[in-house]
């Protein structure tokens, strides 16, 4: 018998529907469409609006369409992981919220937390518990949403993130279908470049700490794109070699939407043709935790079953990553 793999069998996606235009954002800081498109190849994003409402509600509107369409009663998922750094609250776990918001009352839950590669984290972390025969239904969400520590007064930073969730059902396979190989990496040195100042244990929350903006985000772009643009593509190409596949064997590469240069340079290294690339940075930005389950869920009718997918991805922390995966059925139109 095959050894038991962790196979994506469904997926679906979230976005609010309020759409934040390059063209309102010329309105609110000093930048043009035409600086931010050429610079990340963005062109809007969907921000979520409404008094009260966090990353839990878009999160359980993900979740509760993929269970819809996979035909999957809440009882019984074993297993709930959200990948996240905008959660509801410090505690208790969003992903405990989304458990409640949907009716699952016999998994446990957690979240997750490795910046904009935290959904790919999750998904191996998941796919251990299916692989140990312990659970048989679990449930993976990459959410955030960003707009809610992101400095509508920065404009090197608010022209580039959205809110966004995105979820998938791993189960167990017997046919060699599903995750086969996955290289995680972390550079904690790269926390300098990529942070937020206040809202922890090192420096909670003061009067100070909100005067000085001190909750948003921290990015230095040039530092995270320099590494980030080397690191995404070397750990993609790394994961080819290491399982003998070359540019014609992948049918898709998966990338975070953080900038278009990133993708490109990733696909460029991995010789792979723009057709296999999934790209919708123009249409979201940078949904942090969400691009690439939002990419898997608008490309589903696409996916061929056995298709060899590469997921990668980068974020602060510094975090790096990239799956292997063998797709597990065919989409539907």
């Amino acid at each position: 018998m095959n050894k038991i793999k962790a196979a994506i069998t469904g997926i679906h996606g979230y976005v609010p529907d309020y759409i934040l235009t390059n063209k309102e954002l010329e309105g609110m800081v000093d930048t043009t469409d035409e600086w931010i498109t050429s610079r990340t190849g963005i062109k809007e994003r969907h921000i979520l609006k409404g008094e009260g409402l966090g990353t839990s509600d878009m999160a359980a509107e993900a979740v509760k369409g993929l269970l819809k369409k996979t035909n999957t009663s809440p009882d019984e998922i074993d297993l709930v992981i959200c990948a996240t750094v905008t959660p509801d609250m410090v505690h208790p776990a969003t992903a405990n919220v989304i458990s409640d918001k949907v009716g699952i009352k016999n998994a446990f839950s957690f979240d997750l937390n490795a910046a904009c590669s935290g959904f790919i984290y999750s998904l191996i972390t998941a796919s251990k518990y299916i692989e140990s025969g312990s659970y048989n239904k679990v449930i993976v969400i990459g959410a955030d949403k960003m707009s809610s520590i992101v400095d509508y007064t920065d404009r090197q930073t608010c022209i580039i993130f959205g809110d966004a969730s995105g979820a998938v059902l791993l189960e167990p396979n017997n046919d060699g279908l599903g995750i086969q190989d996955s290289i995680l990496r972390t550079d904690g040195s790269g926390r300098v470049h990529l942070h937020q100042k206040a809202g922890g244990s090192v420096k909670p929350a003061s009067h100070e700490t909100v005067d000085a903006g001190e909750h948003f985000l921290h990015q230095e772009g040039q530092a995270v794109f320099k590494f980030a643009v080397s690191n995404m593509a070397d750990v993609a190409v790394e994961i080819m070699e290491k399982n003998n596949l070359t540019a014609n064997d992948i049918a898709w590469l998966v990338p975070h939407q953080a900038n278009m240069r990133i993708i490109d340079a990733t696909a460029r290294r991995m010789k792979l043709v723009k057709e296999k690339v999934m790209i919708n940075i123009q249409r979201y930005g940078n949904t942090t935790n969400g691009t690439i389950p939002m990419c898997l869920y608008e490309w589903e009718d696409q996916l061929k079953k056995g298709d060899n997918i590469i997921l990668s991805a980068f974020g602060g922390g510094f975090t790096w990553g990239s799956i292997y995966l063998k797709w597990a059925y065919d989409g539907k139109k």
